[in-house]
């Protein structure tokens, strides 16, 4: 498929996808790439209830190295991606693929000031794994275990000034995703476990939401809190916005019930959050 053709339409669920091919030099067939195009936006809607916007454009070009890179996301123009695929890309790169994923996780969610990237970042990089453990992409024990080879990225460094104040890669990805964790948490021990993090991110979705509007970081925190009956947003934002919080992960670890060990994780269902830990993937 060269560039100058017209988009594949894909339908998925309710929401309308085009996608452009920007070569037609990849050694994968077209259609194992709109698979891949498809099975990643069906991780997304099983997440959010739907897929996050209705209409959305995706440009896959062909890179010389590698095998999936360069991700970004946009809402200027209307919801949309781009990602390059190596031109000797594999049936096997498209499966364990999760960049793909975290890009379409962009678009569910506003588009806010700079300063707040962090949660941009921090929602996608913790919601890709889960939903794809929601369409049988990933296991509990890769997702936890995921969690905790990577989570210690997030945490600040000397000199630190929070969240909103603290633009390094670590903290901007991780320490986002250990924001959105403790979300999840402190909402589903608020609610009984009725409730958590997906609820509110629904909400804020539906409320309009996307990456093509502009909002002010408050709205979507008001928004998350009326609809999970808390207000767990508002104090985590408080608490990590603008100064350091160190969080003892291995701790939090063996609250969730999740040990680790050099041949990977394995669960304690008589831990005090397994309950909450077993939910988030359920």
């Amino acid at each position: 498929m060269l560039a100058s053709d017209a988009p594949e339409r894909l339908e998925v669920g309710n929401a309308t996808i085009y996608v452009s091919l920007e070569s037609d030099k990849f050694d994968l067939p077209k259609a194992a790439l709109l698979e891949w195009v498809t099975q990643s936006a069906l991780a997304v809607s099983a997440y959010y209830g739907r897929f996050p916007v209705k209409r959305a454009g995706l440009r896959i070009a062909l890179s010389q190295r590698g095998r999936i890179s360069n991700g970004r996301s946009f809402g200027d123009g209307g919801a949309r991606c781009r990602i390059s695929v190596g031109q000797h890309a594999t049936l096997a790169d498209l499966h364990n693929d999760w960049e793909l994923t975290h890009e379409m996780v962009h678009l569910g969610f506003p588009s806010v000031e700079d300063r707040h990237h962090w949660i941009e970042e921090g929602i996608a990089t913790y919601v890709e794994p889960i939903a794809r453990a929601y369409v049988g992409k990933l296991t509990a024990e890769q997702v936890w275990g995921d969690m905790v080879r990577d989570m210690p990225q997030g945490l600040p460094e000397a000199g630190d000034q929070g969240l909103d104040n603290t633009h390094t890669w670590g903290r901007t990805y991780w320490g986002g995703a250990i924001f959105c964790l403790l979300a999840d948490i402190g909402i589903r021990k608020h609610s009984g476990n009725a409730k958590g993090l997906q609820d509110a991110l629904r909400a804020i979705n539906s409320a309009g939401g996307t990456i093509e509007a502009d909002w002010p970081l408050q709205r979507a925190i008001q928004i998350g809190n009326k609809e999970t009956g808390s207000t767990t947003l508002t104090e985590l934002y408080e608490q990590m916005g603008s100064k350091p919080v160190t969080v003892d992960l291995p701790a939090l670890w063996r609250q969730l019930g999740v040990r680790s060990s050099d041949h990977g994780v394995n669960f304690d269902s008589q831990a005090p959050l397994a309950a909450i830990r077993a939910s988030i993937l359920s």
